[in-house]
């Protein structure tokens, strides 16, 4: 039964109760034609025994040695005529009269049925004989004079057998049988079709395998989850969104969580909604989601996203954040060199502090220029700017190459993603140098709307992991959490517009880091 369908079990199980009910009906049927045949052959059978016991041979000659002779003929015809199984007469002490087998005449007649017949009582009993069951009809036999009893009349009819009346009605219940038949067959095969559309035509193992892949789906997935009927009750919550929520029951309403604010009172719109919202001291971002099927309103989904995670990540995926840090490390250069110029003018020596504002200011300007001459988008130059900065703060010499340029982006990279793919690189390359007396980076930069190429050498401590595998997402030599996704990022960019990266290093030596995308890719 596991290999069948859900049509095929569902028409076997409702054919099989429709057969069930028609054979039971139809044993039901024959068993209430039965009655009503034995109530028949009992109203016979007693009026038979009155109009006997009405004769008066019969009623002159029972209890007397002329009764053996004269009462047998009579009874024997009337039995034949009337088409009844047996007629027997028998006196008050049980001795036969008649009988259909003439050899029991003068026998005594055994039982208990004519119990109520000898006290001048008729009665109709059923009896187990030879011949099967029989409808029995005791009358009692008066006198002619009316003033006592002298015998009994038991009229018998034999009831049908089953088979019988089967045989006897076969055409009505051959017809019955069919058309039972015919019927549950054809709402079997309805019932079946009706609910393969209702489960959208799914075997029920599909459905339960569905079931848990969605519900797995949704319990993995990175925001809270609660879904709801349209009265407001909980019907999924992920793990994710019980915690959230502080709340590990197993069902109740979405206004015993949300304390019947503005969620329960915008639930009953059909439109999507998006809000902050203020939960045990955490700021989460809630979108509402109505749930319509076929145009019909029945339910809703509540997203939950934890808003610093959400900023976290948007800054990763952007590069902001890479932007920030390289600004932040810039302006505290600048802090630095007020700082010392500050210090000069104080002792005043104010030669010194001119020197040192004049070689600021060439340094600053010659990078000034060369990336307002070949690098064309401002985020880029803040970008390298700060690097620069953050360079000179951690006493590494940070080179642009001279043929460096950058006309346009290349179709399918954004400013952000130049950002992302550039900060990061320059970031593992300054931290690779950390450990060296001597610390060089460089970078060559050359893009356009075709092409793309950048190359960022350092003279760091080199990897010594296999270079595919530090940039797979999550992988850090580091000790702190938060790092593993800057160069997963990288790859993934670069692979979303075919683009190639190379990395050679050797330990102690440095590492090259090559990114190559469009028509200048080798």
């Amino acid at each position: 039964m596991k290999n069948l369908s859900l049509r095929l079990k569902m028409f076997l199980f409702s054919f099989a109760i429709a057969l069930f009910s028609i054979i039971t009906s139809s044993t039901m049927m024959i068993h209430n034609i039965s009655d009503a045949f034995e109530q028949e052959y009992g109203a016979r059978a007693m009026a038979i025994a009155r109009s006997v016991a009405q004769l008066s041979d019969i009623q002159q000659t029972v209890g007397t040695e002329e009764g053996f002779e004269v009462i047998q003929p009579i009874v024997e015809r009337i039995r034949l005529a009337t088409d009844v199984d047996y007629i027997v007469v028998f006196d008050m002490n049980n001795i036969r009269y008649t009988h259909p087998s003439e050899s029991k005449i003068g026998t005594t007649f055994e039982g208990s049925n004519q119990t109520e017949a000898i006290a001048q009582n008729e009665s109709i009993s059923k009896a187990f004989g030879v011949q099967g069951f029989s409808i029995r009809a005791f009358v009692p036999i008066i006198n002619v004079e009316a003033t006592k009893q002298v015998g009994v009349i038991n009229v018998g009819i034999i009831s049908p057998k089953w088979y019988q009346l089967i045989s006897a009605y076969q055409y009505d219940f051959f017809i019955a049988l069919l058309s039972g038949i015919f019927i549950a067959l054809m709402g079997s095969i309805l019932v079946a079709n009706h609910l393969k559309r209702q489960t959208l035509n799914l075997e029920p193992y599909e459905i339960a395998r569905i079931v848990q892949e969605r519900s797995s789906i949704m319990q993995a997935i990175d925001i809270g989850l609660l879904a709801v009927d349209e009265k407001g009750n909980i019907t999924f919550i992920n793990h994710l969104a019980r915690k959230y929520l502080h709340f590990f029951d197993e069902t109740t309403n979405l206004n015993d969580i949300f304390d019947y604010n503005w969620i329960s009172e915008e639930l009953v719109s059909t439109k999507e909604h998006y809000h902050p919202l203020l939960l045990f001291d955490q700021m989460y971002l809630i979108r509402t989601f109505p749930i319509l099927v076929a145009g019909r309103n029945v339910g809703y989904v509540i997203m939950m996203t934890n808003r610093k995670e959400a900023h976290i990540l948007a800054e990763e995926l952007t590069g902001i954040r890479t932007l920030v840090d390289s600004l932040r490390a810039q302006q505290h250069e600048y802090m630095n060199r007020l700082h010392s110029i500050a210090g000069l003018i104080q002792l005043e020596r104010n030669e010194d502090a001119l020197s040192l504002i004049i070689s600021e200011i060439s340094d600053e300007e010659e990078l000034l220029q060369k990336l307002r001459d070949h690098i064309l988008d401002y985020s880029i130059q803040g970008l390298l700017l700060g690097k620069s900065a953050r360079a000179k703060e951690l006493a590494i010499t940070f080179i642009l190459d001279e043929d460096s340029y950058l006309e346009d982006f290349m179709t399918g990279f954004s400013s952000g993603d130049l950002v992302t793919i550039l900060g990061n690189l320059i970031d593992n390359a300054m931290e690779a140098c950390l450990t060296k007396e001597e610390r060089d980076v460089s970078l060559l930069l050359q893009g356009t709307r075709d092409s793309l190429y950048i190359e960022v050498q350092d003279n760091g401590v080199g990897i010594d992991h296999n270079p595919n595998r530090i940039m797979a997402y999550g992988f850090t030599t580091k000790d702190s959490e938060g790092h593993g996704i800057g160069l997963a990022l990288v790859k993934q960019l670069i692979d979303s517009n075919n683009g190639t990266i190379e990395i050679s290093s050797t330990l102690n030596i440095g590492t090259t880091v090559i990114v190559q995308a469009g028509e200048d890719k080798s």
